[in-house]
């Protein structure tokens, strides 16, 4: 999908915001193609521009549903709906993430040390309600699984190695 200039940018949620700690539940086939769906993807879209994110998960805007945007090389940025893993590579390396939604007291995003999987398998369903698969290696495997943790409740900062 291209850079969308008509989305609205929406305010993030903050830990401990309880959205953030609940698991997403899926998005409906029939909602897919609705007028206020696309409206609010191209939203999530804006609003991960704007806060120059490598990715926006629906509960970091207040929505709980299994939605990812997930910024892409020269504006092809990446929706995925009902995400799922469906591989992951024994191999694994730690490297540094950020949040949108894990911030200090003076707003600035906090960083940390996590590992990962070095390549995933996703399938997921795209914004035009086709099923769809992706294979990825870093750094895009490391935002996908940050991405889809957001949809399970669970935050970057559970996953930090000393």
């Amino acid at each position: 999908m291209k850079k969308n200039t008509n989305g609205k940018i929406m305010d993030i949620v903050h830990h401990p915001h309880p959205i953030l700690r609940r698991p997403a539940d899926s998005v409906k086939a029939d909602k897919i193609k609705s007028p206020e769906f696309r409206q609010f993807l191209a939203d999530m879209e804006a609003t991960m521009l704007a806060k120059d994110g490598a990715g926006l998960a629906a509960p970091q805007v207040g929505t709980s549903e299994r939605i990812v945007v997930i910024a892409g090389k020269n504006g092809d940025n990446l929706i995925l709906i009902n995400p799922q893993i469906t591989r992951r590579s024994w191999g694994k390396i730690i490297g540094e993430e950020g949040c949108l939604s894990v911030i200090d007291d003076r707003g600035r995003i906090i960083y940390g040390q996590v590992e990962r999987h070095k390549h995933v398998t996703c399938q997921y369903i795209d914004a035009q309600g086709k099923k769809k698969k992706i294979q990825a290696e870093e750094p895009l495997a490391r935002v996908i699984q940050h991405e889809l943790d957001h949809l399970d409740g669970i935050l970057f900062i559970d996953r930090l190695v000393n």
